[in-house]
């Protein structure tokens, strides 16, 4: 389905921004007698629970993994927190089913990337939620309008961003800074335990930047340079100093046409790219294509959105999700990611 232009009118955008700063009132969970602020998770909880529109703690839904992920590691076990867009499926053109309609009404808030990647979740919560039930956009309230990134899955002519900030560490940290406010507006009774938790959470992103910034370091800096299929890391390479040299998905998520191919494979060749980056969640035969013509490796190991393991793996974080994007891409383009990244803490980490 091609994705479309969120427009809205003077007075809805206003509602909309205003829904970014309040939250409904809800009865907050009382914090648990006894309960040790100093013990961490021992085992994920992950992102499916049942929200049942009780009182004795916030229910939230969320979008795609990463987003949830970060949602679990602030809101810990004092939110019961369900991810809509399941793992592996391709959120552009996500259809949430009527099943949803009822997770929405449960719901105390919604938590969505914005930036008008998730379209029909919108419409059917404006259907489905309370209207005190607010719309939080994590995208629109990071970055302005002049920080917005086009490509050539994105391009400015159709007028949908690119909107994969979480790619970038320091995005998904403000991603984190504005959950944390949210809940903690929501729930003020749990405002420390969730301030607590986005110190914790705060300082392993901190950690997995300080890494990032040194593996790439380790990378030559003429192979610094990125073709993928989805076009999901223009933050992550504008942040890291890497180019992004084209994508191959065209913007309405079609494979390119033969005119396309041939110049890209042009390009590789031209630009001496070593490597070319697939994505476990889509499969491209025109990706191998390209490596193989131009002699590039094809390497089909990268996810956006979708973290590593099954559900109940501790890996199965956003933390995870990069750890190995950034093994497999670092080593792949000629740097030392396996020692740098090693060991790098990457499961749930909020207070229990």
């Amino acid at each position: 389905m091609s994705r479309r232009c969120f427009v809205v009118s003077v007075a809805l955008a206003v509602n909309v921004a205003v829904s970014l700063l309040s939250v409904s009132p809800v009865l907050a969970q009382t914090p648990v007698a006894g309960a040790d602020p100093g013990a961490r998770s021992t085992s994920p909880l992950g992102w499916h629970d049942q929200l049942d529109g009780g009182d004795d703690m916030l229910d939230v839904a969320t979008t795609v993994a990463p987003i949830s992920s970060i949602a679990r590691n602030i809101g810990g076990d004092r939110i019961r927190l369900h991810g809509l867009v399941p793992d592996a499926t391709n959120s552009h053109t996500f259809e949430p089913s009527p099943s949803d309609a009822r997770v929405l009404a449960a719901a105390d808030m919604l938590i969505a990337n914005g930036l008008h990647l998730e379209q029909p979740t919108f419409d059917l919560a404006a259907a489905s939620m309370r209207p005190d039930a607010p719309i939080h956009l994590l995208a629109d309230a990071t970055i302005s309008e002049d920080e917005w990134l086009f490509d050539f899955s994105f391009p400015e002519s159709a007028g949908d961003p690119n909107p994969h900030l979480w790619m970038s560490v320091p995005y998904a940290r403000r991603y984190a800074e504005l959950m944390r406010d949210w809940f903690s507006d929501a729930d003020p009774a749990n405002a420390a335990y969730f301030a607590a938790n986005f110190e914790t959470y705060a300082a392993r992103l901190d950690a997995l930047d300080t890494r990032i910034r040194a593996a790439v370091a380790t990378v030559p800096p003429e192979n610094r340079k990125l073709l993928t299929y989805h076009d999901s890391w223009a933050y992550w390479a504008r942040e890291y100093g890497f180019e992004v040299i084209g994508a191959i998905q065209a913007s309405d998520f079609s494979d390119p046409s033969p005119r396309d191919v041939a110049r890209l494979i042009d390009q590789v060749r031209a630009e001496a790219v070593p490597e070319v980056f697939g994505s476990e969640v889509f499969p491209s035969p025109v990706l191998e294509q390209i490596a193989r013509e131009s002699g590039a490796t094809f390497v089909d190991a990268l996810r956006d959105d979708e973290p590593p393991g099954d559900a109940s793996s501790a890996e199965h974080t956003y933390l995870g999700m990069l750890r190995n994007d950034m093994v497999v891409m670092i080593d792949a383009l000629g740097g030392d990611g396996s020692a740098i990244f090693t060991d790098l803490p990457v499961a749930d980490g909020y207070a229990r």
